[in-house]
């Protein structure tokens, strides 16, 4: 199994950022990839339960939240379109003094062999394009 975590400070409140992180499809002009809400959460349709296709044209994995905590934590799973036997993320939010520390970390299981050095140089670029995106949106 392969993890990384990355810390980035992003200058704007708390709440603001969680909120951008919860409803996963207001990252989509700022990532090479659109989310697209497939099936609602509860008790909103970004919450518990909500499905998010991430990929183009239709095309891509799905990912299912698993987990929020309103202003301070959300956790999600991949349930199709990846070669992984796991994937999770799990991303905090703290205040800061110039905004919201947000910790992004991603563990993956892949069921391919896959050196754990060439997946974990893969999740944190990964997360970077996200953080990147929220930075860029959240200015």
């Amino acid at each position: 199994m392969a993890s990384t975590t990355v810390d980035a400070v992003i200058a704007a409140p708390r709440e603001v950022v969680y909120q951008f992180f919860a409803a996963r499809d207001g990252i989509n002009p700022y990532v090479p990839v659109d989310f697209t809400l497939k099936r609602p959460g509860s008790p909103t349709p970004e919450g518990v339960g909500a499905q998010y296709l991430i990929g183009k044209r239709g095309v891509g994995l799905l990912e299912e939240t698993t987990k929020l905590v309103p202003g301070e934590r959300m956790e999600y799973k991949i349930v199709k379109g990846a070669p992984v036997k796991r994937h999770v993320g799990i991303i905090t939010f703290t205040d800061a003094d110039n905004g919201t520390l947000v910790s992004y970390t991603m563990e993956s299981e892949p069921s391919l062999p896959v050196p754990a050095k060439v997946l974990e140089f893969g999740l944190k670029n990964l997360i970077n394009q996200f953080i990147k995106g929220a930075q860029k949106a959240l200015r």
